[in-house]
């Protein structure tokens, strides 16, 4: 037995404005069972003294240091601008 219907399939694309073909309906109504069967498979399996953890794998922070450094000057940062007025990069007006 299907555990969804084609009904429903329609009423989620229609909701995510998506436009399905009958084919697609029929190939996603599979795939989205065949999905839904999974995770009931899934749900059987013993999780007894399994530690929940929120990655597979152990993540620790890359990140570099945050050292202050010498930073540009206002000359090199606008040598490159095509446009500029008061030290400042000047952009085409899009609000009146």
């Amino acid at each position: 037995m299907s555990r969804i219907s084609e009904e429903q399939v329609k009423h989620v694309a229609h909701l995510a404005r998506l436009a399905i073909t009958e084919e697609e309906l029929h190939k996603f109504t599979k795939q989205l069972d065949a999905i839904i069967s999974f995770g009931e498979e899934l749900a059987e399996v013993n999780t007894d003294g399994v530690e929940p953890m929120s990655h597979v794998l152990a993540m620790k922070n890359v990140m570099r240091e945050d050292e202050p450094k010498e930073c540009l000057t206002v000359e090199e940062v606008l040598k490159n601008a095509p446009d500029q007025e008061d030290n400042q990069f000047k952009v085409p007006t899009i609000l009146e």
